[in-house]
Parts: C-alpha cells; sequence; structure tokens
C-alpha cells in the first residue's frame, strides 16, 4: 500500500435465497463462499476500508449502500440474480448508468460472452478456430444438420461453470442427440448449443487487464485414468466434485511440453480473444489444442473464480503475483477501466 491511496471498496456479492436483515457476514461465508472469504481476508492484509453487500433479487439495497458508504470501487462477485446467471450483466449495467467504477467485466463483454454461439461466431470470422456448431432453441426438435459430424457435445447455451455438462453431452447417434437436446430443454429451460468434440488438451488462459493486458502461466485439466478410447470433457462433476475427481484422475496442473514458440500462439490467440469480445479486467479463455498443434477457442470466461487455490489465482502466483496483490491489481484495473 505504500504510496497507494487507501480506498472504499465494497465487495459486492450474491445469494442463492433471501438473506434475513440480521445476516452476518460469518453466516454468509459459511455456506461454501471460497472466493468470497479470499477476497475479504486480501482486503484485510490490503488495508482498504471495506464493507460487503449480499443481493437476492433487489438491487434497492444496492442504491441504498451506494448513497450511504459512497464507495471508490465495487468489488464486483455477483454473478447471478434471483439465481439466474443471465442476470450478472444486468447487475454491472445498473453500475455502468450511476458511473460506479467497479471490478471485473463491463455488461457488453459479459453479454457476448455468455452467448457461446454469438462468440464464437465473432471469433469464428476473425479466423479463430471455432468448432462446427449448432443451435436449437427452446421449442424446437433436436434435428442434426447434415453438416454436424459426430461425436457431438450438447450443452446449455447460456449456463457456466459446466453446468448442464455430463458424459451423456458426448453424443455419437442421431437418437443420443435428439435425446439430450429435449433433456436440457426442459431440464435446464434453456436452448442447446450442439457443437463438434475437438479431441485434444484441455488449456486453460488466465488473462488480467484492460487495454494491456498480461497473459498468466498456461493451466490445463490433465485426465490422467480415463482410458484413452473415451472422451475426455470437462463436464460439471469433473469440476466441482472431488471424489468424481479423484476416481477418474482428474487434475489442474500448469500445461508442460508446450513448444515456446506454441504458447507464444497461445498467449496472442488469448490477446486477441479477450479484446474482440470486449472482455475487460480480468478472464480466463478455455481452449483446445490439437495434436496437429491447432488451437481452437471453446468458451471464455469474464470474471473467472477467484479463490486463491482456483486456477486463475495459482496462474497468477506463477507468474508472481501475491493473491493480495492480485486482488489489488483487480481493484485499480477496474477503477482505470474506460467505460460507457
Amino acid at each position: 500500500m505504500a504510496g497507494r491511496k487507501r480506498l472504499k471498496v465494497l465487495v459486492l456479492c450474491d445469494a442463492v435465497e433471501p438473506t434475513h436483515p440480521n445476516h452476518t457476514l460469518a453466516e454468509y461465508l459459511a455456506g461454501d463462499r471460497q472466493t468470497e472469504a479470499d477476497v475479504l481476508q486480501a482486503f484485510g492484509k490490503l488495508g482498504h476500508q471495506t464493507d460487503h453487500l449480499v443481493i437476492f433479487d433487489s438491487l434497492e439495497p444496492l442504491r441504498q449502500k451506494l448513497e450511504g458508504f459512497q464507495p471508490d470501487v465495487v468489488f464486483n462477485l455477483a454473478d447471478q440474480f434471483r439465481n439466474n446467471r443471465a442476470f450478472d450483466q444486468n447487475i454491472v449495467s445498473f453500475l455502468e448508468m450511476h458511473g460506479i467504477p467497479f471490478t471485473g467485466c463491463g455488461s457488453t463483454g459479459l453479454t457476448l460472452c455468455k452467448h457461446k454461439a454469438i462468440s464464437k461466431k465473432i471469433l469464428g470470422y476473425h479466423r479463430i478456430h471455432v468448432p462446427e456448431f449448432v443451435v436449437i432453441p427452446r421449442g424446437r426438435k433436436g434435428v442434426r444438420p447434415k453438416r454436424l459430424k459426430f461425436p457431438i457435445l450438447v450443452k446449455p447455451l447460456k449456463e457456466e461453470a459446466s453446468y448442464g455438462i455430463a458424459q451423456a453431452s458426448f453424443v455419437e447417434t442421431d437418437d443420443q442427440f435428439r435425446e439430450r437436446v429435449q433433456f436440457i430443454h426442459e431440464k435446464y429451460d434453456n436452448d442447446v448449443i450442439a457443437e463438434e468434440y475437438i479431441e485434444g488438451r484441455e488449456l486453460y488462459v488466465s488473462v488480467i487487464g484492460n487495454n494491456r493486458l498480461q497473459v498468466f502461466p498456461i493451466r490445463e485439466l490433465v485426465f490422467k485414468e480415463v482410458p484413452p478410447d473415451e472422451p475426455k470433457i470437462a463436464t460439471y462433476k469433473a469440476k466441482w466434485d472431488e471424489e468424481y475427481r479423484k476416481r477418474w484422475g482428474l487434475v489442474n496442473q500448469f500445461a508442460v511440453g508446450l513448444e515456446p514458440s506454441l504458447e507464444r500462439a497461445i498467449q496472442q490467440t488469448c490477446r486477441r480473444i479477450y479484446h474482440l469480445l470486449t472482455i475487460d479486467g480480468y478472464g480466463r479463455i478455455d481452449l483446445r489444442l490439437t495434436a496437429n498443434r491447432e488451437i481452437y477457442f471453446i468458451e471464455a470466461n469474464p470474471n473467472p473464480v477467484l479463490a486463491a487455490e482456483e486456477d486463475f489465482a495459482q496462474s497468477a502466483l506463477k507468474a508472481g503475483t501475491e493473491y493480495p496483490q492480485l486482488i489489488e491489481r483487480i481493484v485499480r484495473s477496474g477503477m482505470s477501466a474506460l467505460r460507457e
């Protein structure tokens, strides 16, 4: 903090159900909120004046808190509203319209990245490799276009964190295709994106900044115990179920064996993706790297999970940025972002 102004920071969080008026921070953090706990602990070390607010289904408490606390910046950890992750950009829009500096991605980037088909169309237009895909809206039958070749991954169009992705998402026949499309339409009340499965390494590339970007060391999801002839996909369980991960030897680690020229190509591709999708603040780009060294875009994640043990923070640490300093950088990036 030497030479830095002490800031007033409002840490904005979300809840999955209404909170009672006298809820405590300890009660909130007890509900599996590792990111929020880590961020607040980092602010304790940084010395900024902080307050927190948890929202569920009303922005009125936010308006009141902004008026009363008058923060210099909002540290935005709220990625859903009324349990709907599609509303994350609306929370940010509220802050943008009121001219309040905030951390992470603006509303345009959140909107473009949330819609997996739009992001792929933009990047495909700019000659970045994307899987062949089709969108099947709710209310339409799951008919596979002939140009879409098996095997295919069938996923919710606008979900995050692999929600709705399971081994059954990997389909190899038209019957399986129809069944999975109908399942997602009904179970998740979501349109479908169906895309050709790209065989290759699953890479996660963390990026920080607005105009001038830093790309952190590349992480990889390794499938150690999955048989060679089985699909290797980042399902919901593969990301979040520890017992499942142990059973199949799923490990997130730093990518090894990437030639310097290939690593530079991956970094440059991710910088382009970050700018083309108007991401700012910080983000993570998910890629597939084929045996022929082709780099395929899978999806972009603005405001990825910030818990200290997760990929983004671990990549920053590998690059020499300790966790409190990472949080400080995100704050300063939010304050310097130019948004309209």
